[in-house]
């Protein structure tokens, strides 16, 4: 995974790599660092084989990280910064790192939970060490790293069960990134943004790209839409990277047209379906264009408007596969392929889909035949071109974070009062999708809908919150037991569920 780094420190050692603030990286400042650092953990005990826990928020030091765990044919885990407790002590559970780089608030979950070094990156101290030391001489150790050894790993709920930790190998995270730049058309004279959070598939593989093709990135350590608005004037950005509330909150931006813009190629549109009222207002109001793109954490490039093409571009379809990816729908009962233009379960076999998941037992229902089943519902049409139109798995996407239904019914089991509860998804303009709850309460419980949603804000990362409480007698369910997700959601839409607060009449 570290090569792509490893080639541009040598082919354009002074070009300016990482953007962040009023600072700048070069390729060979990274690359030197990176150095430093896979020799410092070294020290620390990372081996070939062992995990690292990553948490920090984006900035300069988390390419560094990520590139120096790889020279050491070690495995990166990285962790959302948004995640709480119960959340960081499930991801250490399940991948047991041996030590940890981590920031904000981060440093303080690791340091606590885990009994191996943890660089703080907020400590002056470790930011000035020689362990990050832009301008170090020293070599990584030389160590064996083989294509099929696990480089990174990356969290999902691809079912309705926890988050699984997604395994990639050196050989399918690196064939992904080749499909990214494939799919962006990414050269060496490219500047964009990054505000997605690192530990996102996204964000990971935007960072990984940009080595691999020269590009210049600028890091956001959160998104600030004047703030980036700003920057594709200033320094001439050629594309901007956006999922449904960055591209929302352009449309609506009230001085959207006194920004320059021209430079950018494209604005790419990831992570949910294209809004294409949102996306339409966007580009009436700035004439730039979008282009759509679909991937999962598992599968992390899968289709793209063919970027060479753009008078092919178009709204409602996510594209073409990109690179070796091949695609299909299949019958969501018989699992039986259907033909074009027919409603579908969208599977995909790539060399870029993951080794597996951890735990290992979840993998086998993740394939069927090497065909990697993304739970998208949707169709090819006759030029092979894919619709994405429903989920058939229960997960929750928020913002394009994936939401596990049964982790935060979960958190709600844990309070006395709550007899059953079942979450599932309803649509949002801003999100995408937001998660509601339906809970059966003990007779004559003194507990409002508020504090049920405030025992989740407590609990779980910030998008993972619900976005209302629905009392009902009881929650629907099959003869097996199986929550009818479904069909609460058709009722939240037709408004026959409205949210509730509890112990109120």
């Amino acid at each position: 995974m570290h090569r792509g780094l490893e080639r541009a420190a040598v082919t354009g050692p002074d070009v300016p790599a990482v953007l962040a603030g009023d600072d700048w990286w070069t390729f060979a400042d990274l690359h030197r660092a990176s150095n430093a650092a896979a020799a410092h953990l070294a020290s620390c005990g990372v081996q070939p084989g062992s995990r690292v826990a990553v948490m920090t928020s984006n900035r300069p030091e988390f390419i560094v990280t990520v590139n120096a765990v790889s020279k050491l044919g070690a495995a990166s885990v990285l962790l959302n910064p948004a995640w709480k407790a119960l959340e960081v002590e499930n991801a250490l559970r399940l991948t047991a790192p041996v030590a940890a780089v981590a920031d904000g608030e981060g440093a303080a979950l690791l340091s606590s939970r885990l009994d191996g070094t943890v660089l703080n990156l907020d400590d002056e101290s470790v930011r000035s060490s020689p362990a990050l030391d832009r301008h170090s001489d020293l070599a990584a150790p030389r160590v064996r790293v083989d294509d099929e050894d696990d480089a990174v790993l990356v969290f999902s709920s691809g079912t309705t069960d926890r988050p699984k930790a997604v395994r990639h190998t050196h050989a399918s995270i690196s064939l992904a990134t080749e499909h990214w730049c494939l799919a962006l058309g990414l050269g060496p004279t490219d500047r964009f943004q990054v505000a997605t959070p690192p530990s996102h598939i996204l964000g990971l593989l935007n960072l990984l790209a940009a080595a691999e093709a020269g590009a210049t990135v600028r890091l956001h350590r959160r998104f600030d839409l004047n703030e980036e608005l700003r920057y594709i004037q200033q320094e001439r950005m050629t594309l901007e990277m956006a999922v449904a509330p960055i591209a929302l909150a352009m449309a609506n931006h009230p001085d959207l047209e006194s920004f320059d813009l021209s430079s950018l190629r494209y604005i790419m549109w990831g992570a949910t379906p294209v809004t294409a009222s949102v996306a339409d207002t966007v580009t009436a109001r700035t004439g730039v264009r979008w282009l759509p793109a679909y991937g999962t954490s598992e599968v992390p490039v899968i289709t793209s408007n063919p970027v060479s093409r753009p008078d092919e571009w178009r709204l409602d379809s996510a594209g073409c596969p990109v690179g070796d990816v091949s695609l299909r729908a299949v019958d969501l009962d018989s699992g039986e392929v259907v033909a074009s233009g027919t409603n579908g379960e969208i599977q995909v076999r790539s060399a870029s889909a993951m080794a597996g998941y951890l735990p290992d037992s979840e993998t086998s229902a993740a394939f069927v035949d090497g065909w990697y089943r993304t739970g998208d519902v949707g169709w090819l049409d006759e030029d092979g071109w894919v619709h994405l139109t429903d989920r058939c798995k229960e997960m929750i996407k928020v913002n394009g974070f994936q939401v596990a239904p049964a982790e935060i019914e979960s958190v709600l089991h844990g309070h006395p009062s709550v007899i059953d509860c079942a979450v599932f998804g309803v649509p949002d303009e801003r999100a995408g999708e937001v998660p509601v709850a339906a809970i059966q309460l003990e007779p004559a419980a003194a507990v409002d809908g508020a504090e049920l949603q405030q025992l989740v804000a407590d609990t779980l990362a910030t998008y993972k919150q619900l976005r209302a409480v629905v009392l009902v007698d009881a929650v629907p369910r099959t003869p097996s037991g199986k929550v009818l997700r479904r069909t609460l959601r058709d009722e939240w839409l037709s408004g026959a569920l409205s949210a509730s607060s509890a112990g109120a009449d």
